[in-house]
Formats: C-alpha cells, sequence, structure tokens
C-alpha cells in the first residue's frame, strides 16, 4: 500500500512490448499504476506503421521463444489471430542470393567450388587460434569460422547495421546473436565432414495476423480492463528522488507538463535517456557514463507494388557494399492481410546515425532510393511501385562498441542505490534482446519490484548460446508469477480469470 494518498501508485515508463508486460504483471499482481508513452501508439519499435490501407513492422519482428511462458500469454492475448507462418530468408551477396540459414549445396553452387574451398580452408586454419580469447566482432567470427567466411558472410553486412568497423564492436554482441552452427555446419558439410541439415534454427515462427501492433494494443486494451491505464503521448521529462527512492516524476502533456507522486518506477525507456533525467543529476561519472552510450538509429522505407509476389521470401539480408539498404521485408509474406489484394508492400532497412544523409532526405528522395536499389539487384520492377513513406526510427539499437561495457557497468551500480526503481528491456538495459526476453526482464524486474525477490535480470540472454537457450530458460521455470502467500481481494479475482497462462510449476 502507497503512504502517500495522492501517488498513482508505480509508474511504468514506455509502452513497449517491456513496459506492457511489466504493466501487465503489475495488474496481475493486483498493484495500482500508469503507463507512459511517448509515442501516440504502443508496441515501440515493434508497433505496426498504417499507411493507406497498407500495414507494416518498422523492420520484420518475428515472435518465437522457448519461454513457454510468455508464448502462453501471446496465445491468450491474439487466439485465432496468431498465426504460423513459414520462414524463407536469403542472402544477397556478390550478385547471388543464398538461401539463409545456409546450406552446404547452395553455397557449393552458388559461390563455386574454388570459392567454396578457400572458405572452408580459411575455417580449418581458424581452428588454431580456437582457444583465443576474443574481445572484438571480428575476432569472435574470424577466430571460429575463419577471416574468408568473415568477409564474405558478416564484414559488410554488420558494418551496415552498426555503421563502425567490426575491430570496434565488442565481442559480446556476436556471443549473444550469431547462430554458429548455421556456417559452421555448412562448411563442415563442404568438406564432406558433416550433415547438410541445421536443426535448431527456426524454420517458422508465429505473427499477428494484422502485424505485431496487434499483439501490443490487444495488451493496452487488457491494461484498460485491468485498470491500469496507458497515457499516450507522455514523455517523461524527470525523475524527482531523495537519493534513496523516486518521489515523483514530470511528463510533457500537450505543450504543458505534469508532476506524479509514485511509489515506484519500472523504466523500459532508453538507459542513457533515464540515467540523465534524474533530478537531483546524478555523480559527474555517471552522467559522463550515460553520454558515451550510443545508439543506431532506422530509417524504414516502405514501398506498395502492383507486384504481388515479387519474391517470396519474408526478408532478404544485402550483404552487398555497393547497396545502402540493409535488409528488405517482404509484408505480404508475414501475413496477406497486411496489405492490399494484388499488391504487396516492401519494407526496405537503412542503418544510420540521426542526421545522416538517408535521415535527412524527403520521402520522395527515399521512395526513389529504394525503387532504385532494389530495381539494381533483380528484386522488384520499379516501375510498379505506386506509393511510398520513409518512417524514422530514433534508438532503435543500444550499441556494442568498446564504450559501452564500462559505461553500463557504471550506470548499473548508480541506479542499485534506488529501492524503488528497476530497468529492463532492450534499451532498459543497453542490451539487444529479442523481445520474448525483453518480455521476459520486464517480469523478472516487477517482481524484484513489488515482492522484494533478487531475480538477476542482467543475466538474461548473455549465455554464449543460441539465444533462446540457457540460464535463462532454466530460471524462467523456477517460480510461479502468480504466487503471493497473501494475495489482495483484486489479484486473487485477476487470478481466477486467468489460472493457466503463467503457471510455472
Amino acid at each position: 500500500m502507497s503512504e502517500n494518498p495522492d501517488s498513482i501508485g508505480i509508474a511504468v515508463l514506455g509502452g513497449g512490448p517491456a513496459g506492457l508486460t511489466a504493466a501487465w504483471t503489475l495488474a496481475r499482481r493486483g498493484r495500482r499504476g500508469m503507463v507512459f508513452e511517448a509515442e501516440g501508439t504502443v508496441g515501440g519499435i515493434a508497433k505496426t506503421v498504417e499507411f493507406e490501407g497498407f500495414r507494416f513492422d518498422l523492420g520484420g519482428h518475428r515472435f518465437f521463444t522457448k519461454l513457454r511462458q510468455i508464448e502462453r500469454l501471446w496465445e491468450e492475448m491474439l487466439g485465432a489471430d496468431f498465426l504460423t507462418r513459414p520462414r524463407l530468408s536469403r542472402i544477397y551477396y556478390n550478385g547471388q542470393f543464398l538461401a539463409y540459414p545456409l546450406r552446404a549445396n547452395d553455397v557449393l553452387r552458388r559461390l563455386g567450388l574454388r570459392e567454396s574451398m578457400l572458405c572452408a580452408f580459411s575455417y580449418l586454419w581458424s581452428l588454431r587460434r580456437r582457444g583465443e580469447n576474443a574481445e572484438t566482432f571480428e575476432d569472435w567470427v574470424t577466430i571460429r569460422f575463419g577471416k574468408r567466411l568473415y568477409n564474405a558472410f558478416f564484414r559488410t553486412y554488420t558494418e551496415k547495421v552498426w555503421g563502425i568497423p567490426g575491430s570496434e564492436i565488442r565481442a559480446q554482441w556476436a556471443a549473444q546473436r550469431i547462430k554458429n552452427f548455421s556456417l559452421g555446419r555448412a562448411v563442415l558439410s563442404i568438406l564432406g565432414l558433416g550433415r547438410d541439415h541445421v536443426t535448431t534454427l527456426i524454420e517458422e515462427f508465429r505473427y499477428p495476423r494484422l502485424g505485431p501492433g496487434q499483439m501490443w494494443e490487444a495488451f493496452q486494451r487488457r491494461l484498460d480492463d485491468l485498470g491500469l491505464p496507458v497515457q499516450l503521448e507522455r514523455r517523461c521529462s524527470s525523475l524527482k528522488h531523495d537519493g534513496r527512492r523516486v518521489t515523483s516524476i514530470v511528463v510533457g502533456s500537450n505543450g504543458g507538463t505534469e508532476e506524479h507522486a509514485v511509489d515506484g518506477v519500472l523504466s523500459s525507456i532508453a538507459l542513457r535517456d533515464l540515467v540523465l533525467s534524474m533530478e537531483p543529476p546524478p555523480p559527474p561519472e555517471v552522467v559522463a557514463a550515460a553520454h558515451r552510450l550510443r545508439y543506431r538509429d532506422l530509417c524504414l522505407v516502405a514501398l506498395m507494388t502492383t507486384e504481388e509476389q515479387p519474391f517470396e521470401d519474408n526478408w532478404i539480408y544485402v550483404h552487398d557494399p555497393g547497396t545502402r539498404a540493409g535488409r528488405i521485408q517482404n509484408y505480404g509474406a508475414w501475413s496477406e492481410a497486411m496489405v492490399k489484394p494484388g499488391t504487396t508492400c516492401l519494407g526496405v532497412e537503412y542503418f544510420c546515425f540521426e542526421g545522416d544523409e538517408i535521415w535527412r532526405m524527403s520521402d520522395e528522395e527515399a521512395v526513389e532510393l529504394a525503387k532504385a536499389e532494389l530495381g539494381r539487384i533483380g528484386l522488384i520492377d520499379p516501375a510498379k511501385v505506386f506509393d511510398g513513406v520513409k518512417v524514422l526510427v530514433p534508438k532503435a539499437y543500444p550499441m556494442y562498441d568498446d564504450a559501452y561495457e564500462e559505461a553500463v557497468e557504471v550506470l548499473r551500480g548508480y541506479l542499485e542505490g534506488f529501492e524503488n526503481l528497476k530497468t529492463f528491456g532492450r534499451n532498459g538495459l543497453h542490451r539487444y534482446n529479442n523481445q520474448d526476453h525483453s518480455m521476459w526482464t520486464a517480469i523478472l524486474a516487477t517482481l524484484n519490484l513489488v515482492d522484494g525477490a533478487t531475480h538477476d535480470v542482467w543475466s538474461v540472454n548473455v549465455e554464449e548460446e543460441y539465444h533462446e537457450e540457457g540460464e535463462a530458460v532454466d530460471a524462467a521455470l523456477s517460480f510461479d508469477l502468480l504466487a503471493d502467500a497473501n494475495p489482495t481481494p483484486r489479484e486473487r479475482a485477476a487470478r481466477d480469470g486467468d489460472q493457466e497462462l503463467l503457471n510455472l510449476s
């Protein structure tokens, strides 16, 4: 119970997947609170944009997880509208389209025997370094796959995504995100030392019929029903504190500001922004660490074309240094309900920094660039594109540069001094998590705040294996989200309506 009758309860900052999951957990626990989202719609980077009768993601957002509790939650929210879709993706490299995950026979056919064997020998040569400790992304990949495979399948795309050389990206990102068995098994198959079959990469995925935004809009409605409202166009500008507890937050609204007394804060906003919003300000060394955190931005160009199926893939990675686009989504292949009959919508992704040329381009210029690039590599007929729009996505990806690790440790130490403030999610932890793990960190952080639990939010998805396996799943099975020795009447009523949804026992 709050000691302050004017308190709104617990403020949740951010209405993306992590923030909404934290709010849902609060509601399920019978706690008062309110969500504050800076934009006009929920979903964050996982929202769905609507334009002239088309719907598209800000990049593709597959729903896949080995956390069965998260999957049940998704299914509960959408029911029959939560589709199962086949996965098809390729890499565009050196004028060729290669199936991804890589298949040995396809690599051999597309690259030719000579280049394939050179890649294989480079891989074998790399085995002599297998015991070395890798500090950078480039070292991590080269040690495991060889320099030639790194140059062929990692360098160009990775440097497009991050805007810095692979030698400046920390190895943690590679360990977290790369499915090493894909390339490794392909190479072994070329050498005749392994089977040309990938058993652990996902061959299908779940997806909302109307795009990922449909999921988060369902969360928003459920929260409204449970009495925990989502306030849109409310950007948090400061968190006032006494050095031990956050006492109130200030949010911008309609050109003015509102101050709300709070019992606690659950934050999924960018870690840098959270720390720099503290009032009084943190010590100078903490402020300096916050400023050292960097983010990669995204410019998405959506193209509407009368080619109903210009290609079958859900998405294509562009490993071509002569093409500025990094990835291309085919939304009609994700769900037919996203597009108008007889047409499709393509999402052309340009990774950038705010202020770069692509960021400053007009919609018309960006659409022309995307049309020309996709036409040049043979994916579309530019003449059949009849409309398009550019969408800017700031702070899309937290950067793993050579300064981030030390900076995050400083900020983490500072924030742990506040007993009623918890941070989580992709930007809240400055960690490139998928949405299932972001949601899981939200659940753990919320339980830490409301129950005094000690779950290690920072350990989720740090294992150096396939990013859906490891310690996080084991930890997920060790507690019951709905368990409480002394439930309130409101909490008991909520549980009665959902006894099985997150039963982790």
